[in-house]
C-alpha cells in the first residue's frame, strides 16, 4: 500500500515533471525545515508535500535537484551524511548510498556540498524553478548561489535569466490523484470512519470533550494512521457554532448536539470528515429539522458532481436547499433568490461547501481558471460540507435554534461517469446515527 515503497510511482512523477519544464530549466526543490515546539524539543517532523511527491524522501535538511538532460545527472539528491552518533540518538539516515540505490537519485551528495555542486546545474540552467518562502535558510543559500550565476551569465553565455515557481506544476498535478494515492485515501478514510462511529456510542453526557478527542486520537493511531491531519474539532453544544472551535475543553451534556470534523492522516494522505449527533440520545425537534437539511442540501451538492460541471456547483445546489429549508423553519424570510443575491444566509451559512482534498487537507489546484469556476475532471477529490450555524446568543430565531451547530462532511471521488462518495460508509442519516448515539 505505501507509496514509498513503489520507486516507479516516484520515477513516473519526475519523468512529467521535467518534461514540463524541459529544456534548459532546473528546479531546486527543499525539504521542510525542522520545526521547534519549544526551547529544545521539536515537533515531530513532517516533509513537504511537494518534495515529497516527486521523491519520497522523509528525511530533513536535504534538497532535490531536478535538471532535464544534464549531464552530470538529472536528479540529484543532497542529503545529511551517514553519521554514527548522530543516528544512535534520531534514527538511521539514508545517506549518499541509500538516496541513489532506495531512492533513485542519479547522483547524491551531503547537504554541505550544496554550493560546491549547484553551480554547475544554475551555469547551464536559462531557468531556475525555486519554491520561496518556506525554507528562510535554504532561500538565502539559493538566492545566493542564482545571483552568482546570473553575474557570470554575460562571460559564460549562459545562466538564469529568470527565476520561476515550481509549484504551480506540482500543484496541478497533485489535483489528479493516481490510484494508489486513492488507495491510501481510502484507507485513511476507513480509519477515520472507525473513530467516528466509536466517538457516536462513546459521547455521554457529564464527558469532557477531550475525553472524545481522546477516543479519537487512539482509533486513528491503533490503525496506523500517522494521527489527526489537522486538530480535531470536538465541539458540543454552543461550540458547534463556531466553525473552527479546536479547545475542547466543555464538560458535554446529553441531548446536546456534538460536532466532530476529525479525520486522520495516513501515509501522507489526508481524509476530512464530519458528522453532527445527539450526546447519548435522539434528536430533538429542532435538531431533527435542521439536521434534515443540512443532510439535504449534502445529498444535492453530491448529485451534481461529474466531469464537466463546475467546483462551484456543488455549492450552489448546496445553498438552494439551506436557504429553502432555513425559510421553511422561520430563520430567514424573504425570498429565495433575493436571500441568495443578497448573501443574507451567510449568517447561518459562513463558508463554501467544497474544497481540494488529498496530501493536505486542505489541498492545493486552483478552484478558478481563465476567471472562471474550474470545470471537475475524473481524479479530482473534493469534500462536500455544508452546515447550518446559528449563535447561542441569537434571540431573533424561533424557540429552540439558537446554540446549534451542524455540518455534515464527505469526501467525493469525480469518476469517469459520475462521481464516488469515498466516505459513504460512515453513518450520518437519522436512523444510523440514532442507532449509535442512544445504544
Amino acid at each position: 500500500m505505501a507509496l514509498n515503497g513503489n520507486a516507479e510511482i516516484f520515477r513516473s512523477r519526475r519523468r512529467r515533471f521535467m518534461e514540463a519544464i524541459a529544456p534548459g530549466a532546473t528546479a531546486i526543490m527543499p525539504s521542510a525545515p525542522v520545526a521547534i515546539r519549544s526551547n529544545d524539543v521539536e515537533f515531530i517532523y513532517r516533509q513537504d508535500n511537494d518534495f515529497y511527491y516527486l521523491t519520497g524522501f522523509t528525511e530533513p535538511e536535504s534538497v532535490t535537484v531536478l535538471s532535464p538532460g544534464h549531464p552530470d545527472g538529472e536528479y540529484v539528491l543532497f542529503v545529511r551524511p551517514r553519521d554514527k552518533d548522530r543516528e544512535t540518538w534520531t534514527g538511521r539516515r539514508a545517506g549518499i548510498e541509500g538516496a541513489m540505490i532506495d531512492y533513485g537519485a542519479d547522483k547524491a551528495y551531503v547537504i554541505d556540498d550544496l554550493e560546491k555542486i549547484l553551480p554547475r546545474y544554475l551555469e547551464k540552467s536559462e531557468r531556475v524553478l525555486y519554491p520561496f518562502g518556506l525554507n528562510e535558510k535554504m532561500d538565502q543559500r539559493v538566492m545566493k548561489m542564482v545571483r552568482w550565476a546570473q553575474t557570470m551569465r554575460p562571460r559564460l553565455g549562459s545562466g538564469p535569466a529568470a527565476i520561476l515557481e515550481p509549484r504551480e506544476i506540482t500543484h496541478e498535478a497533485r489535483l489528479f490523484k493516481e490510484p494508489g494515492e486513492l488507495e491510501l485515501m481510502r484507507h485513511a478514510m476507513k480509519i477515520s470512519g472507525d473513530a467516528h462511529r466509536r466517538a457516536m456510542m462513546k459521547a455521554r453526557g457529564g464527558m469532557m470533550e477531550w475525553q472524545i478527542e481522546a477516543e479519537v486520537d487512539y482509533a486513528f493511531r491503533s490503525k496506523g494512521a500517522t494521527g489527526p491531519s489537522y486538530p480535531s474539532i470536538i465541539a458540543s453544544g454552543p461550540n458547534a457554532a463556531v466553525l473552527h472551535y479546536i479547545t475542547n475543553d466543555r464538560e458535554m451534556r446529553t441531548g446536546e448536539l456534538l460536532l466532530i470534523d476529525a479525520g486522520c492522516e495516513y501515509q501522507f494522505y489526508a481524509s476530512d470528515v464530519t458528522r453532527t449527533f445527539p450526546i447519548g440520545t435522539k434528536f430533538s425537534k429542532q435538531q431533527r429539522d435542521l439536521y434534515q437539511i443540512v443532510l439535504e442540501a449534502q445529498h444535492s451538492a453530491i448529485e451534481v458532481i461529474k466531469p464537466g460541471v463546475r467546483f462551484d456547483d456543488p455549492h450552489e445546489a448546496a445553498l438552494k436547499v439551506l436557504v429553502d429549508g432555513m425559510m421553511s423553519l422561520g430563520l430567514l424570510t424573504g425570498s429565495a433568490l433575493d436571500v441568495i443575491a443578497n448573501a443574507d444566509y451567510r449568517r447561518f451559512y459562513m463558508h463554501r461547501t467544497s474544497h481540494w482534498l488529498g496530501m493536505d487537507v486542505h489541498d492545493v489546484g486552483l478552484y478558478r481558471q481563465g476567471g472562471e469556476s474550474r470545470v471537475l475532471q475524473p481524479g479530482m477529490v473534493l469534500t462536500v460540507e455544508p452546515g447550518i450555524y446559528i449563535a447561542p446568543d441569537d434571540d431573533t430565531v424561533p424557540d429552540g435554534f439558537a446554540g446549534i451547530g451542524i455540518r455534515i462532511e464527505d469526501d467525493v471521488l469525480v469518476t469517469e461517469s459520475g462521481h464516488e462518495v469515498m466516505t459513504a460508509g460512515i453513518p450520518k442519516t437519522i436512523a444510523e446515527v440514532e442507532a449509535l448515539t442512544a445504544s
